[in-house]
């Protein structure tokens, strides 16, 4: 996987009730857990939801690992309201990262679709929970969906002559399976686990704004093309795709844009 590059914080909370939605429903989906003894919120961006997780278990040690110190700045900046004084923010890449003791629960929310070779990443990650943990992860689907399928079309066309825009590399990152099917995770987790628990839902989003599909994808799936173009390629691949998600996604007459997102859920229990 190419280098993402930075986040930004403010842009990827314009829309924090929409993205806080899926995380709260992971969370209340994640069964009792005695004792966990170590929580980790794995991509744990601003820290909102490691707060909870803090406020749930507030006898274990939490953890907010996450790979930019941006978030991890604002995560900071919390400290000392809702539990946080005690949350350790750790900075560290998901695919390198391995807990200092079994934890008793793995949380990672819109975080691991940004990490290759899920294959070997979730057993893993699964097989480092302590006795009775839970692994809890969602992820969005958003492979299949029309914004996101428009990035490759835009990319292929959008030079003179309508060539392809930025370099092969980058084009192969934004075309790649970033999510593997349910049923794949569950032949990755299902021998192992004493339950196991993986369903899909679709949010029907009703979004505010000027170009608000375009604002919500810059805080997320347009990252790696915000970060890997060069101005004038970034300008002209901008131009040509707002305008093809304005007219895929149409502003309602009460001012709203709908758009339809999927995500992936998965808890896992260990035995």
């Amino acid at each position: 996987m190419i280098a993402s590059g930075s986040w930004d914080p403010s842009q990827y909370h314009k829309f924090s009730d929409h993205r806080r939605r899926p995380a709260i429903e992971l969370l209340a989906r994640v069964p009792p857990v005695d004792d966990p003894g170590l929580v980790v919120d794995l991509g744990c961006g601003s820290g909102e939801i490691t707060r909870l997780l803090a406020e749930r278990w507030p006898e274990a040690t939490v953890q907010g690992v996450d790979n930019s110190p941006d978030m991890l700045e604002r995560a900071r900046s919390g400290d000392g309201a809702d539990g946080a004084g005690r949350i350790e923010w750790i900075e560290a890449d998901i695919a390198a990262w391995s807990p200092p003791s079994p934890p008793g629960l793995v949380y990672a929310n819109a975080s691991l679709q940004w990490v290759d070779g899920h294959e070997a990443l979730f057993p893993r990650l699964f097989r480092s929970l302590a006795a009775g943990g839970a692994l809890a992860v969602q992820m969005p689907q958003s492979r299949e969906a029309r914004s996101h399928r428009l990035m490759h079309e835009v990319l292929a066309s959008s030079s003179p002559g309508g060539t392809p825009i930025g370099s092969e590399p980058l084009r192969r990152e934004i075309a790649r399976r970033w999510v593997l099917h349910p049923e794949e995770y569950l032949d990755l987790l299902a021998a192992d686990a004493a339950r196991l628990d993986i369903w899909t839902t679709e949010y029907l989003q009703v979004l505010e704004g000027e170009d608000p599909v375009l604002e919500w994808v810059r805080g997320t799936g347009l990252r790696p093309i915000l970060n890997g173009l060069a101005a004038p390629d970034l300008a002209r691949f901008l131009d040509a795709y707002r305008q093809a998600l304005r007219d895929t996604y149409p502003r309602r007459p009460d001012g709203t844009t709908l758009y339809p997102f999927s995500r992936l859920f998965i808890v896992a229990i260990c035995a």
